[in-house]
């Protein structure tokens, strides 16, 4: 082999390490670079232990040191719903559906500390919320029911703290009773409506009875005003005689009461179905009397 030969030799096995180096480079890079989806957090281990949680974007890491050991989803998460038998204050058994909703956010607590989350949290929930209704009487289940799951989803957060979750929602979708406790339940309820019908029944007669009470008093009210004013007109007339007789004397006195007499002879007269008059034996004088009295006045 010629200087030449060996030259060339040379060159092409330089060129070879170069392409080597730079396939080394790119696929250093490739190992390196971790693109994370925006739904996703990535926890990267070094030789086994935890070395950093990797967000959304581009992240760049040790190529064959490092490596990605959990890809953990960070979307909102629905655990199946559930049913758990618990026992209220008062002793009446009750089947309860939940719903729990929750989504992590350290994953480095999540992977490392609990093995099944979805199982873990289904369970916490189920404790708590037998807790809880053992606590309160059937008719406090059923009337403060947003009481009740506020309080099951704070007791739920603080027991899952630790491991990295935030409970989002928690919801008790349905209370159910067994067929004996809905029957007994149902007879109550038809006797309060029946002991309510009765005492609007007994207000509504008690209410008639004032306003009746109210009526005759009213009415008495008024016999009584118009008594008065009648006995004030009387009052007046009596004033108007007394005057008249105190300035003309005594005919006029005897005046009025022959126009008094006339007056109720005519009224007399007017009556319906009156065949026969009936006239006093002093009636004729009284004609005359008023006659002449009111000849003397003119």
């Amino acid at each position: 082999m010629n200087n030449t030969d060996l030259e060339a030799f040379l060159m092409d096995g330089s060129n070879i390490v170069l392409i080597l180096l730079a396939l080394a480079v790119v696929i250093a890079i490739l190992l390196g670079v971790r693109i994370v989806p925006q739904s996703e957090k990535y926890v990267v281990e070094r030789f086994g232990r935890l070395r950093s949680v990797l967000g959304p974007g581009i992240n760049l890491i040790v190529p064959v040191v490092d490596r990605v050991a959990h890809r953990v989803s960070i979307l909102e998460r629905q655990l199946p719903n559930a049913e758990q038998d618990a026992i209220t204050a008062d002793n009446v058994l009750v089947q309860v559906e939940t719903s729990v909703f929750y989504r992590i956010l350290e994953p480095e607590k999540t992977v490392y500390r609990i093995r099944d989350v979805d199982a873990a949290i289904a369970t916490t929930v189920a404790g708590i919320v037998r807790a809880e209704i053992g606590k309160m009487e059937l008719d406090e289940v059923q009337s403060n029911r947003a009481a009740l799951i506020s309080t099951i989803k704070e007791n739920v957060m603080d027991a899952v703290d630790n491991w990295g979750i935030e409970v989002t929602r928690a919801e008790i979708l349905d209370v159910n009773l067994d067929q004996a406790t809905r029957d007994a339940m149902l007879q109550q309820l038809n006797a309060e409506r029946a002991r309510r019908a009765q005492v609007t029944e007994a207000e509504g007669k008690k209410r008639a009875v004032e306003l009746q009470a109210d009526a005759e008093l009213y009415a008495a009210e008024q016999v009584a005003k118009a008594r008065r004013i009648s006995a004030d007109a009387e009052a007046y007339a009596t004033a108007q005689v007394a005057r008249a007789i105190a300035e003309n004397g005594l005919e006029a006195a005897q005046y009025q009461v022959a126009l008094k007499q006339v007056e109720a002879l005519v009224a007399l007269g007017k009556g319906e179905g009156k065949q026969t008059i009936v006239v006093p034996s002093n009636a004729i004088d009284a004609f005359r009397d008023a006659f002449t009295l009111l000849k003397g006045r003119g």
